[in-house]
Formats: C-alpha cells, structure tokens, sequence
C-alpha cells in the first residue's frame, strides 16, 4: 500500500502544482501583469512548488533527511537528466547572458547553501538570507525586464477564465499540493524503513525525480518545439529557486538538520555537476546530443554510487 499511496502523493502533488499555476497565472493576468513575466515568476515557482511542500512537509515531521535529499537530488537531477534528456532531443543553442546570469547565480547559490549546511543545519536566520536574495533576484528580474520585447519569446499560455473558476483552481492547487506532499512523504518514510534504506537516498533519488518531472515536461516540451532558450533557463532557474525558495523558506518553518553524510557526498556532487555543466555551456554555446549522453551516463554513476 505505501508503493501505491507513494505514486497517488505525487500524482496529487503534480496536479495541484498544475492547478496552483494555473489559477495563480490567470489572477495575475486579470491584473494586468504580462504573460512573460508570469512565465518568469509565477509559472517558475509553481514548478518547483512540489518540491517546498514535501521539504517543509519533512522538515516539521523530523525528517530532515528527506527535506535536504529532495532539493539536492532535484538540482543533481535537473542539470544531469532534465538537461540531458532535453538535449538528446534536440540540440540546446546558449546565449552568452545566460552563462553570465543564469549560470553564475545557480553556482553561486549551490555554494552558498554548501557553506551554510557545513555547521550541519540550516537555521532560521540562515532561510531568512536565502529568502531575501530570492526577493532581491527577482526584483532585479522585474526591473530588467519589464516591458521589454524579449519576453515574448518566452510567453506561456494562459487561459483567461471566469474569476470564479481562477479562485477555483488555486485552491485546488493549494490543497493538492498539502494533501500530496503529506502523502508522499509519510509513504516513501515507510518504504525506507521498510526496505532498510535510508531516507537520504529516498530523497535523493524517488522524491527528488518524481518532484523534478514538471521541469522534466517543461524542458522536454521547449526542446521539441525548439525552443531551447526555455529548456536551459527552466532548468537553472529551477535549481536557483530550489535553494533560495525551498531550502530558505523551509529554514524559516523549520530549521533543517544536514547529515555528514550529504556533506561528505551528495553536496560534493551538486556541486561537481554545477561546475561541469561551465564547460558543456561554453563549447560553442551548445549542449550538444553527445554531452547529453555524457550527463546521463553521469547521472547513472551518481545512482549507482549512493545505492
């Protein structure tokens, strides 16, 4: 039964992450925001909403290890499998601002939380400095932006419904989003003692793929219609968001315990992605099929080592 109620959580909490951006897109749209931002703020913070509910749904029930596996397992995932799956399909084009913005905030968001985790936790005023760069990142989004004409390449489509179907949808989001959380988090805590393995590597490895499949469809989708400027800023943004939103505003709930063990290995591989990734994004601004190939087979070396 926890094999079945693990898959029904994330089921609910995928919905509900679709439901929460849907409402929340259209809201913002009835008050005059424009779709390109929506696409830069909302719609990136509904994606990586699956993710802060099970971290702060684990972090107050005591189990840190699943809060700290399921970011750090999502950024390993998102560079490794969204982007090499993403880059299989086609060929992903990098602009230079990209490398220059994008790239250098995930990196340096990585280190940040690395150094921060060393005293082995997170604490309430540690989350509050993560969530204050996150506000500052997306004012500096907001001011640069706004207005300009590149945001229409990256215009997502939103439904304008009746006001009353938009409240609709965000609470059906909100309550999925808490239900699912709740749901798989307690299954895949069962699973792990059940099996005699730990909840780092459930973390890291179950919750953190299952909670990283709306980048996985985004990316996948943007890459198939060619549009590959989406892929690669879905995926970095994601990772920044993973650690300034999540970590920092599940800090702000709960301080989080870090295990040495994250410290000693998974830390050191988020990391190590994060830098290998410069390369790849510099070699003539293309992540080509064969680097794909080459962060997938990474990705199977990280699963086999931690299993």
């Amino acid at each position: 039964m926890d094999y079945l109620f693990l898959v029904i959580g994330l089921i609910i909490l995928l919905a509900g992450g679709k439901f929460l951006v849907d409402g929340a897109s259209g809201l913002a749209l009835k008050f005059g925001l424009s779709q390109g931002l929506i696409g830069l703020t909302i719609v990136a913070f509904g994606t990586s909403a699956p993710e802060l509910l099970v971290s702060i749904n684990a972090a107050i029930k005591g189990n840190s290890d699943i809060a700290m596996g399921n970011v750090i397992g999502s950024n390993i995932s998102n560079i490794s499998l969204v982007l090499g799956i993403s880059a299989i399909i086609f060929p992903i084009a990098i602009l230079k601002s990209v490398i220059k913005l994008d790239y250098l905030a995930a990196l340096l968001s990585s280190l940040l939380f690395y150094v921060m985790a060393l005293n082995g936790s997170i604490s309430r005023w540690e989350g509050l400095i993560l969530f204050i760069l996150l506000i500052l990142i997306n004012l500096y989004f907001f001011r640069k932006l706004s207005g300009k004409d590149q945001l229409d390449s990256e215009e997502i489509s939103v439904e304008l419904n009746p006001l009353w179907k938009t409240i609709l949808l965000l609470f059906a989001g909100i309550l999925g989003l808490f239900f699912g959380s709740d749901m798989l988090v307690d299954s895949a805590v069962n699973i792990s003692k059940n099996l005699g393995i730990s909840e780092r590597v459930i973390g890291v490895t179950i919750i953190a793929i299952g909670t990283s499949l709306p980048e996985l469809v985004t990316s996948v989708i943007a890459a198939l219609n060619k549009k590959t400027d989406i892929a690669i800023g879905n995926i970095l943004g994601s990772n920044i968001m993973n650690v300034l939103a999540i970590i920092g505003i599940t800090a702000l709930v709960s301080p989080i315990q870090v295990s040495d063990i994250f410290l000693k290995q998974d830390f050191i591989w988020m990391i190590g992605f994060t830098l290998i990734l410069y390369p790849i994004l510099q070699s003539k601004l293309t992540v080509s099929k064969l680097e794909g190939f080459i962060l997938l087979a990474l990705y199977g070396l990280y699963l086999y080592m931690i299993i």
